[in-house]
């Protein structure tokens, strides 16, 4: 009986522990559209189809209380927004350039902001065509006509030529299109900087090297100065048309190992972000290039090769004043699996859990979307994510300060009751917090917070109960909150 009772305890003290989740923290998920991982899903072409999918990704963002998501809109030189400079997406519309009868990316604008999640755009630099046997000669004819002598193969895959300056250039311009026309919160790139590395073949970049080495005399310098300036200029154009807008870089879990470099981490990983992909992380951070970083740590805890306790404290100490928000396998959960670790969603609570230990770690992305409708994560996200959180504040981006929500109402109209406010200035978000009677309001504990919303309505989902409060604050484009007003 004893032990019972010390089990029930243990188990107890682990919930209360785990209950303690911030009110402020990144919680997000990818959705992948490059092959149709999370949506669209294949033969589901119709508008309202795809519409319907969507909307239940983001009920089980909601239902899992997230807060954001990072929307691939650019999986291969193409695109799921209306752009000026590249063809519709393929994976779409199943035919490149072909156009919808709606714009997925301010469709899912609109429902996010009924949500209160915020919108990351998610955008591979590089890559053109991923697989050369689907290339008709048609296609081929017309993708060497829109990039004339900046494409470039290497093995299956078609790319942009980072040495190329008008890759760079167009590149900068897409992003900018895209800025300019949507109320998004951030600019998302993934791990793909030159490509993960095939044995045997060399990337074909030698004759850029040769007519332009630029000073530099090793290629691999040479190549990082490459990404370095792209890098460099997709952030001085976000913020120079919107200063609020994040740019955030997802990479490779590992930006070295030690036994290369002393400044890099105690793993074993095959490719390297610095020597593989060219993509010197650090360096971003520190010359304040990127506005966070979310390492992709697709390991277990105790991985011999790569430990994720290893590194996720070798990102927390090499953060330099960077948010770190760790990116999470959730697609490697599976009873089968042959890493012990990974047959239940147990080691994302243990990820996570970890995570709020380190102080420059300030919250996660999951991979993926789809994976959120699991029962088995749906249970391990509840104990870690038990209510709503808002964004973190990013120290990297100037602050707007908002006024208070004006006048909020509790209102009852035929049986239902709804909260009514007037939005006032620089009010981009609401948050909605309920109190019990009798309870002192706690505006710190993430428990009250009913629900966000960009609306300037909300229906409750309940009737009140006798003697709740309830009260109303605003968010800025950049996170920040208000005062919050009670509803009279």
């Amino acid at each position: 009986m004893k032990k019972i009772l010390l089990c029930l305890l243990l188990i107890f003290s682990l919930n209360a522990l785990l209950g303690q989740a911030p009110k402020r923290e990144m919680r997000a998920t990818w959705i992948a559209t490059v092959d149709n991982i999370d949506w669209p899903l294949k033969g589901r072409s119709l508008p309202r189809e795809q519409q319907a999918d969507l909307i239940a990704i983001l009920d089980n963002v909601v239902a899992n209380n997230l807060n954001s998501v990072a929307f691939q809109i650019r999986p291969t030189a193409d695109a799921f927004y209306r752009s000026d400079h590249e063809p519709w997406s393929h994976w779409l519309t199943g035919t490149q350039g072909l156009a919808p009868a709606y714009d997925p990316l301010e469709f899912l604008i609109a429902e996010c902001d009924r949500r209160g999640i915020a919108v990351h755009v998610w955008i591979n630099p590089y890559r053109v065509w991923l697989n050369d046997e689907n290339l008709s000669p048609a296609l081929r004819a017309t993708l060497a006509r829109r990039y004339p002598g900046w494409m470039v193969q290497y093995g299956t895959t078609h790319y942009l030529q980072p040495a190329d300056d008008r890759s760079r250039e167009h590149i900068v311009r897409v992003v900018a299109d895209i800025v300019r026309k949507y109320d998004i919160d951030a600019v998302h790139i993934d791990d793909y900087f030159y490509p993960y590395r095939i044995a045997g073949q060399e990337f074909p970049d030698d004759s850029y090297f040769r007519a332009s080495p630029r000073g530099f005399t090793d290629k691999g310098d040479w190549r990082r100065d490459n990404v370095d300036r792209i890098i460099r200029q997709i952030g001085d154009t976000i913020h120079s048309l919107k200063p609020w807008v994040e740019f955030g870089i997802s990479p490779f879990g590992v930006w070295r190992n030690a036994s290369r470099d002393p400044r890099g981490s105690a793993t074993r990983a095959g490719q390297t972000n610095y020597d593989d992909l060219y993509a010197d992380i650090l360096k971003w951070e520190r010359e304040g290039w990127v506005d966070y970083v979310s390492p992709q740590l697709y390991w277990s805890i105790g991985d011999t090769a790569a430990d994720y306790k290893t590194l996720a404290q070798w990102w927390n100490d090499n953060a330099f004043g960077t948010p770190v928000y760790i990116g999470h396998a959730l697609y490697r959960v599976d009873p089968r699996s042959s890493t012990a670790a990974w047959r239940t969603a147990q080691e994302i609570v243990r990820q996570i859990t970890l995570n709020r230990t380190l102080p420059a770690i300030r919250g996660s992305f999951l991979y993926s979307a789809k994976f959120l409708a699991q029962s088995d994560i749906q249970s391990a996200l509840r104990q870690v994510y038990p209510s709503r959180a808002l964004w973190p504040i990013n120290p990297r981006i100037a602050p707007i300060l908002p006024a208070p929500p004006g006048s909020p109402r509790l209102i009852t109209v035929a049986g239902e009751t709804f909260i009514e406010w007037q939005p006032e200035q620089d009010n981009r978000r609401f948050v909605i917090y309920r109190f019990p009677a009798g309870a002192e309001p706690d505006f710190e504990n993430p428990a009250t917070i009913l629900a966000i919303t960009g609306a300037s309505r909300f229906i409750l989902p309940a009737p009140p109960r006798p003697g709740d409060r309830f009260f109303v604050s605003s968010l800025s484009l950049t996170h920040h909150e208000s005062a919050p007003v009670e509803c009279l």
